[in-house]
């Protein structure tokens, strides 16, 4: 069952409206409709809570189905040892489609896990190249696992995935914007920046990274 399946459920036992629980919860209806269509298949954490509140559910049964609809004496944070795994792709899987769920053979990938909620369809990708190496600061070396969230609008100073319409080729940058223009930014300053056109589609924004457990174990 879905988050839009429990959604849907808890509406219809109270007799709910689109805009009724909009109004109870302070979420906009079009976020909710989104939820329900399954365009929205990981909503964010205060949009979960409001509607939990709304309902008198937990977030975390709404969310994932864990604990029960009427452990609703709310808490605010996912206990502290929970973790989701997800695959592990190619850049050209990557490039080829925008959710790694519409990428075939994903049981046979390898699987990392992390304590972020990334979505149905996040997956990790392992940096090539040193156009995210940084002499000072943030700095992604190749090798580096970084967790993908194609369900998470990215804003200006994040960092995401891209790709290239015409060719497929994928590309992880930081997103910034200047003079009111976005840009794809390495963190390598001997690779130049690339404004973000009709060419570029973002496949998802980084929510995560790690160093892969077999660099320690060489």
């Amino acid at each position: 069952m879905s988050v839009a399946d429990r959604l849907r459920t808890k509406m219809k036992e109270l007799n709910l409206s689109e805009s009724e629980l909009s109004r109870q919860s302070k979420v906009p209806q079009p976020t909710i409709n989104r939820i329900l269509s399954g365009e929205s298949s990981s909503p964010r954490r205060g949009t979960i809570e409001g509607l939990g509140k709304a309902l008198s559910v937990s977030p975390d049964w709404l969310m994932f189905g864990t604990n029960t609809p009427d452990e609703s004496n709310i808490t605010a944070a996912l206990q502290p040892n929970r973790s989701f795994a997800y695959p592990e792709i190619s850049w050209v899987q990557a490039g080829n489609a925008r959710e790694a769920g519409e990428v075939g053979n994903i049981s046979a990938c390898p699987r990392h896990t992390s304590d972020v909620w990334a979505g149905e369809d996040a997956f990790w990708l392992r940096v090539v190249g040193s156009s995210m190496t940084s002499p000072s600061g943030h700095s992604f070396p190749e090798g580096f696992l970084i967790l993908v969230a194609p369900d998470i609008e990215p804003r200006p100073g994040q960092f995401v995935v891209a790709r290239m319409i015409d060719t497929n080729e994928a590309t992880f940058k930081q997103l910034v914007r200047d003079a009111g223009e976005l840009f794809l930014k390495p963190l390598n300053p001997a690779y130049p920046m690339k404004p973000i056109d009709d060419a570029w589609e973002i496949v998802g924004t980084v929510v995560d990274g790690k160093m892969p457990k077999s660099i320690f174990m060489v």
